[in-house]
């Protein structure tokens, strides 16, 4: 696993915990923010938002990709994800959105969330380390 500064970790955490706050979840009351770090030092923002129709709902990490790939283009690469909720529950980041951003991390990548005892950091290579990756068919 990379070793990244604590302080830069603090920083991510507070950012995701402060998207938390703008969640919007009046059916499950989960809130939960997530803050992606890139390569070239910018930090982007998502909550999750819900939908009565839950199959619409869209996670706070994903959401947080989504916008800043739109942002700034599909180039920067993710080296730490933050993932925080307004309960403190442990939260890693769900299967689809492990599934999404693994087209978009750095290698040596970092997830840091709420775990069973505080904060947990491991690298995303250990958090998903199967992913899929379409192989075009040739003829």
């Amino acid at each position: 696993m990379s070793s990244f500064d604590p302080a830069v970790l603090d920083r991510l955490r507070a950012a995701a915990q402060e998207a938390a706050a703008r969640a919007y979840a009046p059916y499950s009351k989960f809130y939960v923010g997530a803050a992606l770090l890139f390569d070239d030092g910018s930090v982007v923002t998502g909550c999750n938002v819900e939908n009565v129709s839950y199959g619409l709902t869209s996670c706070a990490e994903r959401n947080a990709l989504f916008r800043a790939i739109s942002e700034r283009g599909p180039e920067p690469k993710i080296v730490a994800i933050a993932v925080a909720n307004a309960a403190g529950a442990p939260c890693p980041p769900c299967g689809a959105c492990r599934q999404v951003m693994s087209e978009f991390v750095a290698a040596g990548a970092v997830v840091t969330f709420p775990g069973e005892h505080g904060w947990e950091t491991i690298s995303f290579a250990r958090i998903f380390p199967s992913s899929f990756h379409f192989v075009p068919e040739t003829r």
